[in-house]
């Protein structure tokens, strides 16, 4: 058991810091989501996302090349979508406030750059593991095993926060503490339990 001063914490960021624009792709491309993600091709999007491909051969590869569609409007769909999850960058600040180390973890290409642009995330956590710069995804457990050697730290000194149970479970099978996010509210329960926040008191 770790002390919470020592506790470092591994946040996810799309849907859960910034919401994220790729649940409007269906009514971008005026289809069910059903329909589109079986015509997508997914691994032209892990590659992209793992930094094995540039962006230009990820758009020319996502769909089938007999589907004409606008790369440029699908660019800026994501371009404008990004913003925080309500309560997310206060709570940041607040665990700054407090000293916590914290860096992001995330799943995702060089468009992490434009999420930066929007919003300037690193004024709260530093952008460290992402995997078009590691080229590891989540929940790889090397993911997680590579983050604890690059900070120094054995794997128990960690929390891990992400949207998806599956990434929390990854980190749990490698000796992590995880919370499965599903909302600012309850985040700040979880992490109050931890000693990492404290609960605002209510008067009657």
């Amino acid at each position: 058991m770790t002390s919470t001063n020592e506790t470092i914490l591994l946040f996810d960021v799309m849907d859960t810091l910034v919401y994220d624009p790729y649940r409007e792709m269906a009514s971008f491309f005026g289809m069910p989501a059903k329909q589109l993600y079986a015509m997508a091709n997914a691994e032209a999007w892990y590659c992209f996302e793992r930094g094995e491909i540039e962006q230009q051969r990820f758009l020319d590869e996502f769909l089938p090349a007999e589907h004409t569609w606008d790369q440029s409007a699908f660019l800026e769909l994501f371009r404008r979508g990004y913003r925080w999850l309500d309560g997310m960058e206060d709570l940041l600040a607040e665990l700054q406030r407090r000293g916590t180390q914290m860096h992001c973890m995330s799943n995702y290409p060089r468009w992490f750059e434009v999420v930066e642009d929007c919003l300037s995330l690193s004024r709260y956590l530093p952008w460290t593991f992402v995997s078009c710069k590691t080229g590891l995804r989540k929940p790889a457990p090397e993911a997680y095993r590579h983050a604890a050697r690059q900070l120094q730290r054995d794997p128990a000194h960690f929390l891990f926060i992400d949207n998806k149970e599956s990434n929390c479970e990854g980190a749990r099978k490698v000796g992590m503490d995880a919370i499965h996010f599903v909302g600012e509210s309850s985040l700040r329960v979880e992490l109050s339990e931890r000693g990492l926040l404290d609960l605002p008191t209510t008067s009657d």
